[in-house]
């Protein structure tokens, strides 16, 4: 792919973030993000600072649209997923002068839509969720991090109430805590769809059905407890999963709203703590992070804490990887917002760093 003449000086203006830190740098080396831009072709890369949760922009990194970023667990190598062609993911090696684009792979078919909304690496595979094309891919990794072409591509069925509903919309993908099962999310659907897994995907899946016009976004496992996170209803429905079997069974649903709301429902992001005692998920229609504890002995949930996210439409978050920062992309007031994250009792509190980027919708450490 030939970058424009802009593009390519926005991403030579951005290497110096990726390169060696200074000698007169403080000892604490400040961790590389990466911050994607709905419907731009533009993935923004920063620095950020565990330390002091200061966040410093960097600029245009990779000329890509960018709906979902994921890093690989071992190896210094990022995949982006975008709305390019059929639902396009790409690799990209990190390295000391920036991104270098290494493969790609259409995930969606021959003149078929795509917009990548979720990946998930797991061992040797990425787990791909096309919403548009209504699919989910898997695909081999090689030894270098490189994408090899689909190994196998399922498509769900089922549709909705919602006028955003008409057919299938995968949304999210995860593997279970048994690596036999790859479970996904079907906004479009009111399903989620449990699938054999053993580097790709098989079998009539079981299914868990919401109530029509939910709009499940998220799944994260817990143990043998699912939280499913729907974004038209905006409540979390608590799940116990058999491994067995495949099977979800509803145990409790819980409103991510207050009682008074009442706008559109919207809720979007849900991420578990590093140490699993803490949920945090994000509301859109009221512009708000929400927290939940987690029960030791039943994995239930007690809301301890609502708090403002900083911006408007907190469209994603990400926790970093020492557990004492969450980072949030508020895409409709184009900010990524720091919070610092106290891991003992889990409350959130606001900085006031924020960093200016156009719809952010993504944020990867």
């Amino acid at each position: 792919m030939n970058l424009s003449r802009r593009r390519l000086l926005g991403a030579a203006a951005a290497v110096p973030l990726l390169g060696a830190i200074p000698a007169t740098a403080a000892p604490r080396k400040p961790d590389l993000v990466y911050i994607g831009t709905w419907g731009r072709e533009e993935l923004y890369g920063a620095r950020f600072d565990p330390g002091t949760g200061a966040l410093t922009s960097g600029g245009v990194v990779a000329d890509v649209s960018s709906s979902w970023a994921v890093r690989h667990p071992a190896l210094p190598v990022l995949y982006v997923g975008s709305g390019e062609g059929a639902g396009v993911v790409s690799s990209y090696r990190i390295d000391r002068t920036g991104l270098t684009r290494t493969s790609e792979v259409s995930t969606g078919g021959s003149g078929t839509a795509g917009v990548i909304s979720h990946l998930a690496v797991h061992q040797n595979t990425v787990l791909v969720a096309n919403f548009a094309a209504g699919l989910v891919a898997t695909v081999p990794l090689g030894r270098d991090g490189t994408l090899g072409s689909p190994t196998s591509v399922v498509r769900d069925t089922g549709s909705g109430p919602n006028p955003r509903q008409a057919g299938p919309h995968p949304h999210h993908v995860t593997v279970d805590p048994s690596g036999r099962w790859a479970l996904v999310a079907d906004f479009g659907a009111d399903r989620v769809f449990s699938y054999r897994f053993d580097g790709t995907l098989s079998g009539s899946p079981e299914a868990y059905a919401t109530p029509p016009g939910s709009g499940p976004r998220r799944l994260v496992f817990h143990g043998r407890t699912a939280y499913l996170l729907n974004e038209l209803t905006a409540d979390l429905h608590i799940l116990a999963w058999n491994a067995r079997s495949g099977e979800l069974t509803l145990r409790e649903i819980l409103p991510t709203d207050t009682p008074t709301f009442t706008g559109t429902k919207s809720a979007a992001e849900m991420v578990l703590s590093p140490d699993a005692r803490f949920l945090y998920v994000s509301n859109r229609g009221e512009n708000a992070l929400v927290v939940y504890a987690v029960h030791p002995s039943t994995a239930g949930l007690t809301e301890i804490q609502r708090i403002p996210c900083g911006g408007v439409v907190p469209w994603s978050f990400s926790i970093h990887p020492g557990g004492r920062w969450l980072l949030v992309a508020n895409q409709t007031s184009g900010t990524v917002d720091v919070f610092a994250l106290d891991p003992r009792s889990g409350l959130l509190t606001a900085t006031g760093n924020a960093l200016a980027v156009p719809v952010p919708d993504g944020i990867t450490f």
